[in-house]
């Protein structure tokens, strides 16, 4: 019977990770297909002749050069002003005791259950009265903080023991030459899951992004492939070349860095 359940697992899993990858592996053969292959009846599967030529038209037909500097700079901003704000509360939520920790650390944890969509208009309000609209301050302060990242850095944080930090104080070390030499070396590789998670969010970012942007200049890769699926109308094959162009960066970066994405998740001391 174990040999049955085993058989009929594996084949479940390999269901499931055909529908899974089928989108994807359609859209790059869709990128490759002239517009009258992409458009036949029956749906072909494979090009006849791969058009990549396809890529070059599409980059010409939108500005996604600029896209892509909008998002990487935006996306990259996020990313250190969200490392530096989680360290600091990580620091400060597991080492150091100060009046109204608890209510603190409670009010926080209650954050996370609320949506961000729920906000996300008193965000918009907040942004608009600053007269910060189309601007790249509207599209990185609100993401300079993450409370999940914050606890997260703080359950690992309860590994290290806090004997560290007394003996750092006592040798005459700073809370912040603690978190330098110390703090953070010791917790660089979930620092860097966070880094890249809070990086591949920001790539991926779309109903802050085309809420506080109004200009071609302004917006981020994945408002600018929607906006070019609209003015491309019936130009299928550039849609999804342009797709494919959109999405192949984060998925490189995915297998580049996947083992140490799993061994911060393994380490980070978050149990489901």
């Amino acid at each position: 019977m174990k040999k049955i359940f085993k058989g009929l697992a594996f084949i479940f899993i390999i269901l499931m990770a055909a529908v899974t990858l089928f989108p994807f592996l359609y859209m790059i053969a869709s990128a490759l297909m002239s517009f009258r292959e992409v458009t036949s009846i029956p749906p072909k599967l494979l090009p006849a002749s791969p058009q990549f030529v396809n890529f070059a038209e599409a980059m010409k037909a939108a500005p996604f050069e600029r896209y892509f500097v909008n998002t990487v700079f935006v996306s990259l901003i996020n990313t250190l002003g969200t490392l530096t704000t989680t360290v600091l509360a990580a620091f400060a939520l597991n080492f150091m005791n100060f009046k109204g920790k608890n209510i603190l650390q409670n009010f926080m944890l209650a954050l996370l259950m609320v949506p961000f969509e729920i906000i996300i208009f008193t965000n918009y309000s907040t942004i608009a009265k600053l007269g910060l609209l189309d601007t790249y301050a509207a599209l990185i302060i609100p993401f300079m903080a993450s409370v999940f990242y914050i606890f997260y850095l703080k359950e690992f944080l309860k590994s290290v023991p806090r004997e560290f930090y007394n003996v750092a104080k006592v040798d005459g070390a700073s809370d912040f030459e603690f978190i330098r030499k110390v703090m953070i070396p010791m917790c660089k590789q979930s620092l860097f899951t966070i880094g890249l998670l809070n990086f591949i969010t920001g790539w991926n970012s779309f109903l802050w992004p085309i809420l506080v942007t109004n200009t071609k200049d302004m917006r981020l890769i994945s408002n600018g492939l929607s906006a070019f699926a609209t003015e491309a109308g019936q130009l299928i094959h550039l849609q999804m070349a342009a797709s494919t162009i959109t999405v192949l960066p984060i998925l490189i970066l995915y297998f580049i860095f996947r083992k140490q994405i799993l061994r911060g998740v393994s380490f980070g001391g978050i149990k489901g």
